[in-house]
């Protein structure tokens, strides 16, 4: 299936991965990951993840039921005591001891350990799929969470900015309440209470992941780098079909109801039984056994017997072919409705992502210099007495508001790309992890805004 498993030895402690690897290798996005807090974040939660342990244990448990399956029913043993011990030409029977064993026929028993190893192998497969789940939902919402925390930046800043401009219009008309009114006091705080509220949840939710607690702190996080998609939608479809372990996991639960299909055909045929039974007999003790002792008088048994189980309940039987054989239809119908799903998915995703590119270098490369612009405008213009306070007001609202877009922007194409990778089930080439500082425009706009004024 194009997908290594891991074995059935792995230890409990070691990484939550395939083949008994480094988890951290196959998450989505983890290249270029390995020293910045998001990868930090991913390799804690495949390991610590309550879900990913307990599928992992399911795929242990599935891995183990294929030597049971493999092996013979257990012999039986019986063991027979004649209370009243029937008499017989060489002597009376006193005990008698046999054992029988079941030999299935017919292939059934290697049939039966495919099946098991089939379902392990789907187990493993779906516990893949879990891992790029949990390791996306980190990613999105550390992602949220950087964002917050440059949301948040931007409004204190812009709370500090609003406060001066306020001094300033009170020196100035000193007889006047300033610039700054009540209300805008208010909706700054409002604003900083809902995102403290707001982080609040998302941290909570990161660190479910990772198992740790509710309000744990989060290491210092920072958007990514916008990155060009490297492939053609058509190109991500076909790795994404060749890589998802959802399909893996389908393709091996097919295979298994298939073989469950052949052995529920195999049930038709009939299954051998031996046996085999000693009995012991003691020598006559009556006058004529005494006086003529019988050829063999008191010589022991042993009994050889063979039977065979008929599988006669044909409508038991059909019903059960029948069975085996819609539940491989509904997978197969699954597993065409999941190859769709993923084809939709990567093409509205490679769709949005250069739109929201576009979007974003519009309002770097050209709404946000057009707002300094106008700011420092309206700052002289202020100061010569051109506009009043509340068109100074309205020009830092509009840089204040581009600010936060771009920003909005570039969180929500670091969030598809990482759905991308998902839905692909790799890192793409291009994939990279956030930096370590912000060296986003609008932060270096904003420094150079804060020393001119």
């Amino acid at each position: 299936l194009g997908l290594a498993f891991a074995p059935a030895t792995a230890a409990p402690s070691q990484a939550i991965g395939t083949n008994g690897t480094d988890s951290s290798a196959a998450a989505p996005g983890r290249a270029g990951l390995a020293a910045d807090a998001i990868g930090v974040l991913i390799d804690e939660a495949l390991q610590r993840n309550p879900s990913l342990e307990r599928a992992r244990r399911q795929a242990l448990a599935a891995e183990a039921r294929a030597p049971q399956a493999a092996v013979r029913p257990d012999p039986e043993v019986s063991v027979t005591l004649f209370a009243l011990p029937p008499e017989t030409r060489v002597g009376p029977q006193r005990v008698a001891a046999g054992v029988r064993q079941e030999l299935p026929l017919w292939g059934k028993l290697d049939l039966r350990e495919r099946r098991a190893l089939a379902l392990a192998e789907a187990a493993w497969a779906e516990l893949e799929a879990l891992r790029l789940d949990v390791a996306t939902a980190v990613r999105t919402t550390a992602y949220e969470l950087a964002f917050l925390d440059r949301q948040e930046e931007i409004v204190r800043g812009e709370r500090a900015t609003l406060e001066r401009y306020d001094a300033a219009a009170q020196a100035r008309y000193s007889a006047g309440t300033g610039m700054l009114q009540e209300a805008v006091r208010i909706q700054a705080q409002i604003t900083l209470l809902d995102i403290a509220e707001r982080r609040a949840v998302l941290l909570a939710q990161l660190n479910g992941l990772r198992d740790r607690p509710s309000a744990e702190p989060a290491p210092p996080l920072a958007l990514p780098a916008l990155e060009a998609v490297p492939a053609e939608g058509a190109e991500l479809i076909a790795r994404a079909l060749d890589r998802r372990p959802e399909l893996a996991a389908l393709d091996a639960r097919i295979a298994a109801h298939r073989i469950g299909e052949e052995l529920a055909l195999r049930r038709r045929k009939p299954d051998l039984m031996l046996g085999l039974q000693y009995t012991a007999v003691e020598a006559r003790e009556d006058l004529a056994g005494r006086t003529n002792p019988p050829q063999g008088n008191g010589d022991d048994v042993l009994t050889l017997t063979g039977s065979i189980r008929l599988p006669i309940w044909s409508r038991a039987l059909e019903a059960g072919i029948e069975e085996a054989r819609h539940e491989t239809s509904g997978l197969e119908e699954q597993r065409r409705v999941l190859e769709r799903s993923i084809e939709n998915q990567i093409g509205e995703l490679t769709t949005r992502l250069p739109l929201l590119r576009e979007h974003h270098d519009l309002l770097e490369g050209v709404l946000l210099t057009q707002a300094r612009e106008s700011l420092r405008s309206a700052e002289t213009a202020y100061r010569t007495g051109g506009i009043g306070a509340v068109d100074l007001l309205d020009a830092e609202v509009v840089l204040f508001e581009v600010r936060i877009a771009a920003a909005r922007t570039r969180t929500d194409h670091a969030v598809a790309l990482a759905r991308l990778e998902r839905a692909v089930g790799a890192a793409l080439d291009s994939s990279r992890g956030a930096q370590g500082a912000d060296t986003h425009p609008a932060a270096e706009g904003s420094a150079a805004e804060e020393a001119s004024r």
